[in-house]
């Protein structure tokens, strides 16, 4: 038997919360499946408890019914891990595990408990009201001196721009971002973890740079003086040569994390420490000129850029097919101001970054991992984590089978989200790059015509809508969300349609 609280669920709770979330699963097939989970996590930072039971103490190691080295497996992808032998350490435990997920640069922490160890009475159980650990003492307060050079050179420059990353929401600094950014007038561009950090409608913000990002975002980071990279790891997917933003500027990097300052791009100016508390430090400085005088040219150009490099959509049989791009901008238009969007991974992720329209809400997807099947439970623990805000999940077909089976969990627990998902009959990412790579000798990538999603809402108890043309996308916008109750809505989209 399995018992399993899903991980992806734990990590949208937490993202939206704050706080660390937490799972717990069986032993054996129950530890090993929160390994994908775990990662995910991991590669995006997100603070997670998760519990797993193991065999008793005196069976470990001899390979006994639903034995598995899950502190051993998941070692790559934990900040830390415990197999728990004597029950009187539960309390420290659980007390640092929590304060280690949740400090320095967030991530899951493992707890391994055997069978033997959960039966057994704690003498005098007394919870720890402080951690303190010699070994773990990240770096929070920043560099003073580092932080009066990066004031200094920001208020020198011309071309400034900020490339903000996750790791802006995970230390809560958004409205100190958005301040430094309006005081000292400069544009803002994102990572794919840091869309939403400035409003999508904001004057200031120029999208997300990297490969599926918007062109003039990547100019601007290419041809600006000065690049602060805040909360960002500098990853392939943002930034495919860090070799050329590093050229004829200042390089700014600040992040909580110093194994990741200078991994992949040297700064000029390296600063670690919790974004929010070297944000607040720096816009205590009071000492500010007319900078919107002084950046109003680099500002004019990048909105040329913008006009300039506006990206032609490809024309799409809107009596047919639903357009994805529009259908995404037209509802996030609709959206409550405080909506928190879940997009899966494939095709959807990309139209969702480069056409959702953050206001005041959230957008949350699998990043570094990029893991299919996350958008579903993710979505659920969202909506628990706020309960009175719309969740909405966005995927293709072929990730919505991944996770189709957390329907039940969201039914059984009574919380209302629309799942939204685009039907192709193709897992759409993978069918693209055959297309472009292969030419066109596509395998393995077909879905045919199952499952019946009409047939899948009917089995959940679940209102169902569908859309296969631009106008009844429309209504299945109106007729989604002029209410709370639970949807599975199918949007079928065009089958050679392309990510960008």
């Amino acid at each position: 038997m399995e018992i399993r609280l899903d991980p992806h669920c734990a990590s949208g709770y937490a993202r939206i919360s704050g706080k660390v979330g937490v799972c717990a699963v069986t032993s054996g097939p129950g530890a090993t499946n929160l390994i994908t989970g775990i990662a995910t996590a991991y590669a995006d930072s997100i603070p997670l408890v998760c519990i797993t039971g193991q065999v008793n103490s005196e069976l470990i190691g001899s390979d006994v019914f639903q034995e598995a080295d899950i502190t051993g497996a998941a070692e790559s992808f934990v900040k830390y891990s415990y197999l728990i032998r004597n029950v009187n350490d539960i309390p420290r435990i659980f007390k640092e595990a929590f304060h280690i997920a949740n400090t320095g640069r967030k991530g899951p922490v493992l707890i391994d408990i055997p069978i033997d160890v959960q039966k057994q009475t704690i003498s005098k159980f007394s919870y720890p009201e402080k951690v303190n650990m010699r070994t773990y003492k990240p770096t929070v307060e920043g560099n003073a001196v580092q932080i009066k050079k990066v004031v200094k050179e920001v208020s020198e420059a011309k071309r400034p721009i900020i490339c903000v990353g996750g790791g802006v929401h995970l230390s809560g600094a958004v409205a100190e971002i958005q301040k430094f950014a309006k005081e000292n007038y400069i544009p803002v561009v994102s990572t794919m973890m840091g869309i939403g950090v400035m409003s999508s409608m904001d004057p200031l913000y120029f999208g997300m740079v990297g490969n599926n990002g918007r062109p003039y975002a990547n100019r601007a980071l290419n041809e600006s003086d000065l690049l602060l990279m805040v909360g960002a790891r500098v990853a392939d997917r943002a930034v495919n040569r860090p070799d050329l933003i590093t050229e004829n500027k200042i390089m700014i990097h600040i992040d909580v994390d110093p194994a990741e300052i200078g991994k992949n791009v040297g700064p000029t100016i390296p600063l670690v420490g919790d974004i929010k508390h070297i944000f607040k430090k720096i816009n205590e400085f009071e000492d500010k000129e007319d900078l919107i005088h002084k950046r109003q040219d680099w500002i004019d150009t990048l909105n040329r850029y913008r006009i300039e490099m506006a990206e032609k959509r490809p024309e799409i049989d809107t009596e047919k097919y639903v357009d994805p791009k529009d259908f995404i901008n037209k509802l996030s238009i609709r959206l409550p101001e405080d909506a928190i969007y879940v997009a899966d991974v494939g095709q959807n992720q990309i139209w969702s970054c480069r056409w959702h329209l953050v206001k005041k809400g959230r957008f949350l997807t699998s990043g570094g991992m990029g893991t299919m099947g996350y958008s579903i439970p993710a979505a659920f623990g969202a909506k628990m984590a706020a309960p009175n805000r719309r969740v909405v999940a966005v995927m293709g077909d072929g990730a919505f089978q991944m996770s189709m089976m957390e329907l039940s969990t969201i039914r059984q627990y009574g919380v209302n989200v629309s799942v939204i998902v685009f039907s192709n009959k193709y897992l759409g990412m993978v069918r693209e790059y055959q297309h472009y790579s292969l030419d066109d000798r596509y395998n393995m990538v077909t879905l045919h015509d199952t499952p019946k999603l009409s047939k899948i809402a009917e089995a959940y108890d679940m209102k169902y809508l569908r859309a296969s043309s631009q106008k009844e996308a429309e209504k299945l916008i109106d007729d989604m969300l002029k209410n709370d109750e639970c949807v599975l809505a199918e949007v079928v989209v065009d089958p050679m349609d392309l990510a960008k």
